[in-house]
């Protein structure tokens, strides 16, 4: 028996050397929704005034004015970040952009074919949940609260942000509590 490495493994691999050492701020947008339905409301409409009143966090690019979506992934809709003219992306929340999300072939695809594209990530999503691809530009960046997985109820902050990835912050993988195999 050979241990094969599938596509979701090498994603999570590729994904923690680009953002080792680093503290994902949007991830603690991300917990502090799934834990508090009011502040997971407040941030969909407004990110920047909940983000900087709750948290006190900046939400937009230092270098130039920028306007952040928060966008939620529901059991009918999952949502998924591209940006089809070069690579904007909230890198104050997600760290610096990897370089897949950069490529042409992934800004082309994720518009025409994103059930496919998030298929090459591992990730795939019931056929009856619509997939809304959201175009960031210059002035406008968008960041997924990923929904919640069940059987976490109870967790703490630390264990569920764990589960939070850039990858799921960006819609190209959704949060997996590892099962047990005992």
């Amino acid at each position: 028996d050979r241990d094969i490495v599938d596509a979701d493994e090498l994603r999570k691999m590729s994904e923690r050397m680009d953002t080792a050492g680093k503290d994902l701020l949007g991830a603690t947008l991300v917990v502090k929704a799934w834990m508090d339905p009011d502040f997971s409301e407040r941030l969909l409409v407004d990110p920047a005034a909940t983000a900087l009143q709750d948290l006190g966090m900046e939400t937009g690019n230092p270098n130039a004015p920028t306007v952040l979506s928060v966008v939620q992934n529901t059991a009918d809709v999952h949502n998924l970040v591209v940006c089809t003219l070069c690579s904007c992306y909230p890198s104050s929340l997600l760290g610096i952009a990897p370089s897949w999300y950069k490529s042409s072939e992934f800004r082309a695809r994720a518009v025409r074919e994103p059930r496919s594209v998030l298929e090459d990530f591992g990730t795939y999503i019931p056929a009856a949940q619509r997939i809304r691809v959201h175009d960031s530009t210059a002035d406008h960046r968008y960041i997924v609260i990923p929904q919640r997985p069940q059987g976490t109820e109870g967790w703490s902050e630390d264990e569920l942000r764990t589960l939070i990835s850039r990858d799921s912050m960006i819609g190209v993988s959704v949060p997996h509590v590892a099962v047990s195999s005992s």
